[in-house]
């Protein structure tokens, strides 16, 4: 990341181009073992394996030795959480990303070399079985209420994790065949043990689960209702400190947070406090951070990073901007199509609406060049990218063709088709109300072959929850990408089908498809593992149940001047300048009390803009 000291020299504008090439340290081309210690030999009466012990203290840290702590972080969010609860009916929604990152796991991943890297586990080894994972606990670690993290907290993970009274068929489904066993043997040494062999990388990230506070958490018949809105502690750096229902939630730093000297987490998640605003129109959202009462704002959308992000308080330097490009898994961004709905299940249908959309005119136009169609879903994961896989091209004479083979011949005065009585009329769930004129045209695009498609907009709490509960026809949405290899179990296998609260949003139910996925999760050879992920990629898009949309290789920000950032602005994995979730960004208060004044005497600073190319992908 970048730290932005900006001298008050000129009014000219100040485009600064970051360039350098990657050094051995950045290279992710093949997976690499963290560095290996001195071997550690443990046996016990549980423990009849001679364990070699890993750990990882040799990656370059990345957060900025200039970072300073203090001060408040203004964000927003679009909606109010339906629940605190990360686990539960209502609990996948956007704010879920926020409380997923209160809670550290047993390693994490370094973001520029990919290797595993010390959390609340100091050390990791690996059984014969290529099934068990070892982890020695770092004693320093502590709960936000002062407990100590022990073994018994992943113990009763397990339990908690396979109970029905949490209403979660997804964890109970996963940590019964994914996740078989969780052993202790003492305080500070467990072992995880997956349903699976796996190759070793896939296989530590796979079991490097986060504990349950059992001081806290109680299984009870109510635990859903009772726990929608109890804040249990964490072991991460904040914790919800207060709230208030449909307004805003503030997230406090502990004090002496446990990991706080730890080497991959100095120098990080720096601001007292961290207050997220309910603001449910962008809009007026952008408008409070002219104002200043919000410190950054994502200017990824073409719309704000060239129209409206300009104008006085950009000129005279009060707010900076930055492009930073990432190498990540691209989102899997689109519309996802609900097999369940009658119109929908005809894959016929599905093909004729692939062809049907111009997305090259809203590239053109409303997004202004400034984004690439994404190709598949699963792009961007290295040797399991099937790169033979392309979106289907806009071809109206091909959708023409489709949709009269099908019986869809007949039209009305309106021109949308019609077959035994019925119109050919979806309804495309979005919610994001910036993406209105996108869809607008994919409409006008989509009528000239006869369909009708109608825009429901809806804030994301209720769009989501409408969704999971696949009471949508088509989602206009991106799931997070990531890891080290695509997942395909939770998205496509016939158990998530027909259930509710499952990330299944397509329904797809298809037996063939399930045995491949069920292959493909208990290979233990690379190999395998990569040519059986493209072809679950191939079938997966001749079902064509989702349409690619737009992928975008960089992040943009807009921040004030007090915001700051390290030198390079982000790492390879970036894909936030001021993510709640890796926290290498800071506020100066000082500069932020000098910069006040300034603008109230009207004293301007230098504009700028920083683009940082460093990890920007070849086309």
């Amino acid at each position: 990341m970048m730290t932005m000291m900006i001298k008050r020299i000129s009014l000219a504008l100040c485009l600064v181009i970051l360039t350098a090439c990657s050094n051995s340290s950045d290279d992710r081309s093949a997976w690499r073992p963290p560095v290996d210690v001195k071997p550690i030999h443990y046996s016990n009466s549980e423990l009849n394996e001679q364990l070699r012990w890993i750990t990882n203290n040799q990656d370059p840290v990345v957060a900025s030795t200039n970072a300073k702590r203090g001060g408040m972080m203004r964000s927003y969010i679009g909606a109010f959480p339906m629940t605190f609860r990360v686990i539960g009916p209502d609990s996948n929604g956007g704010f879920a990303g926020y409380m997923r990152a209160l809670n550290l796991s047993l390693v994490d991943v370094h973001p520029n070399t990919g290797n595993a890297i010390p959390s609340l586990a100091t050390h990791w080894a690996f059984g014969a079985d290529g099934k068990t994972v070892y982890f020695k606990l770092d004693p320093d670690a502590k709960w936000s209420d002062g407990t100590p993290v022990t073994a018994d907290d992943y113990l009763y993970n397990l339990d908690f994790m396979r109970s029905k009274k949490i209403v979660a068929p997804f964890y109970n489904n996963y940590y019964t065949k994914q996740i078989t066993d969780i052993r202790k043997y003492d305080d500070h040494t467990i072992s995880i043990t997956s349903g699976t062999a796996k190759p070793q990388d896939e296989l530590l990230f796979s079991t490097a689960l986060s504990p349950l506070p059992r001081q806290f958490t109680a299984l009870t018949d109510n635990w859903v209702r009772d726990y929608n809105w109890k804040i249990p502690p964490v072991t991460g750096a904040y914790n919800i400190s207060k709230f208030s229902k449909g307004k805003f939630i503030q997230f406090d730093r502990q004090d002496n947070w446990w990991a706080n000297n730890k080497r991959y987490y100095r120098h990080r998640f720096n601001p007292d406090s961290i207050r997220v605003k309910v603001i449910r129109n962008d809009d007026v959202a952008f408008r409070y951070f002219l104002k200043g009462e919000l410190d950054t704002f994502n200017l990824v959308r073409p719309n704000l990073w060239y129209g409206k992000a300009r104008g006085k308080v950009f000129d005279e330097g009060y707010i900076l901007k930055a492009k930073f490009y990432n190498d990540i898994p691209q989102s899997p961004s689109g519309l996802w199509l609900n097999t369940q709905d009658p119109i929908l299940a005809d894959r016929q249908v599905r093909l004729a609406l692939a062809h049907a959309l111009d997305f090259d005119k809203v590239i053109k136009t409303v997004l202004r060049n400034d984004y690439e169609r994404l190709n598949r879903q699963y792009q961007g994961y290295a040797e399991y990218d099937n790169e033979t896989i392309h979106p289907r091209e806009f071809d109206l004479a091909r959708a023409n063709q489709i949709l009269d083979a099908d019986g869809w011949q007949q039209r009305g005065k309106d021109g949308i088709r019609r077959k035994d009585g019925k119109r050919l009329s979806l309804r495309i769930t979005y919610m994001n109300n910036d993406h209105t004129p996108r869809l607008v045209i994919l409409r006008e695009s989509a009528a000239r072959a006869g369909i009708d498609l109608k825009l429901q907009f809806l804030d994301s709490s209720t769009g989501f929850k409408q969704i999971l509960e696949k009471k949508h026809q088509i989602a206009w949405m991106g799931w997070s990408a990531g890891g080290i290899a695509p997942r395909f179990w939770s998205y496509y296998h016939s158990d998530h089908a027909n259930r509710p609260q499952t990330n299944n949003i397509t329904a797809l139910s298809d037996p063939a498809l399930d045995k491949k996925i069920m292959r493909y999760r208990q290979s233990i050879n690379r190999d395998e593992r990569i040519a059986l992920a493209k072809e679950l990629a191939k079938i997966v898009d001749h079902h064509a149940v989702f349409i690619p949309s737009f992928s975008v290789p960089y992040t943009r920000a807009g921040f004030w001047h007090w915001m700051k950032l390290p030198s390079d602005l982000g790492n390879r994995t970036t894909d936030s300048l001021f993510s709640f979730a890796d926290g290498y960004y800071w506020i100066d208060e000082q500069d932020k009390q000098q910069v006040l004044a300034d603008k109230h005497d009207g004293i301007p600073y230098a504009p700028k803009t920083i683009v940082n190319e460093r990890y920007k992908v070849s086309q």
